[in-house]
């Protein structure tokens, strides 16, 4: 059965991961909508500021602070978003910490802190959601990353976090298709986002991390998430940035890799030190949307697109002429490399 979803001036939406970065834009995007929205993260003082900023401006917000790594924190997100406002209509998983650094050099328990957070928080999430959805239809959308379809240097621990989320909410889409539930499932994958992410991290590089160019801003997110919360979607790619990168790994791979193993950390890396404080096992510097760094695109053609099924073919033809760039640029330099 396919999901019929509502306007969002009409929907109750949980979001976790709300006090910054995209889980922060969608919030607040959301709310100026029209929507209630009830807002999870560990940082119970930051939420409180959210809501308040929210009520400020007129809309309807709740906060229930807790970690998604936890079955009954999520419990209690469902529980007191249908106490508050009667019933939950979509459900956003954005919350995700990341590492940065050589997987060799993470240590156990940060790898499974991270999967804690990433993957488990997801699945967490998706199964409350899932319950409170069943009766009455609704729409879930997990944040994944364009990293859940390739690997990359330094962030490998998040990438494959990434890559099990995707797994995930695949697999969980059929099972709900195969039951007829009413419920859409939908998967975000950005590209690189201008969040607080690279100093929110933990970084084991010793050297200040950016996300490699071209970067969009979390609104461009929050505007895919929320297209989402109103039309069945399967997936939306955000920023084409990362796209060729994808189709370069799947139709040439051992050029691809050649390549990504010697231009990501490059792009990666910039001047300074690394932030001080991280988010892996505790709130860190939240509040903020976009990094005070640098700013991100504010406009996505490709993402836009996406929302039109009619120029799914343009799409095609762009990402397959981004792959023959990529695919020359491999060769031109694993030529290079193996004269040297």
């Amino acid at each position: 059965m396919r999901a019929r979803l509502k306007p969002l001036d009409e929907q109750v939406v949980d979001i976790t991961g709300a006090t910054s970065g995209i889980g922060l834009a969608t919030a607040r995007r959301a709310a100026a909508g029209g929507a209630a929205v009830v807002l999870n993260a560990r940082n119970a003082q930051a939420l409180r500021f959210i809501v308040d900023e929210i009520a400020d401006d007129g809309g309807h917000a709740h906060a229930v602070a807790g970690d998604v790594g936890a079955p009954e924190a999520m419990a209690e997100l469902g529980r007191e978003a249908e106490s508050r406002f009667g019933r939950i209509d979509t459900w956003v998983n954005v919350a995700g910490v990341g590492i940065w650094g050589p997987l060799e050099d993470i240590a156990p328990a940060d790898h499974e802190r991270l999967f804690r957070t990433n993957y488990f928080g997801v699945v967490n999430g998706s199964l409350e959601a899932v319950r409170r959805l069943r009766a009455h239809g609704g729409a879930l959308i997990n944040v994944g990353s364009v990293l859940g379809d390739v690997g990359a240097p330094l962030l490998g621990a998040y990438s494959a976090s990434k890559h099990a989320v995707k797994g995930f909410t695949d697999s969980l889409r059929m099972e709900l298709i195969g039951e007829g539930a009413s419920i859409s499932v939908s998967l975000i994958k950005p590209s690189s986002i201008s969040t607080p992410f690279p100093d929110h991290a933990r970084n084991l590089t010793g050297q200040a991390m950016r996300v490699p160019a071209p970067a969009y801003a979390p609104d461009v997110v929050a505007d895919a998430i929320l297209h989402a919360a109103q039309h069945p979607t399967r997936q939306i790619i955000v920023g084409a940035g990362a796209r060729p990168m994808v189709l370069a790994s799947a139709l040439a791979p051992r050029l691809a890799q050649s390549l990504f193993a010697r231009i990501i950390p490059r792009l990666a890396r910039t001047e300074g030190r690394p932030a001080p404080g991280d988010s892996l096992y505790a709130p860190s510097g939240d509040g903020l949307i976009e990094t005070p760094r640098y700013q991100g695109r504010r406009f996505s053609i490709y993402t836009q697109a996406q929302t039109h099924p009619a120029v799914t073919l343009g799409l095609g033809v762009l990402a397959l002429a981004g792959v023959v760039g990529l695919v020359a640029r491999a060769r031109t330099s694993h030529s290079g490399h193996a004269g040297a």
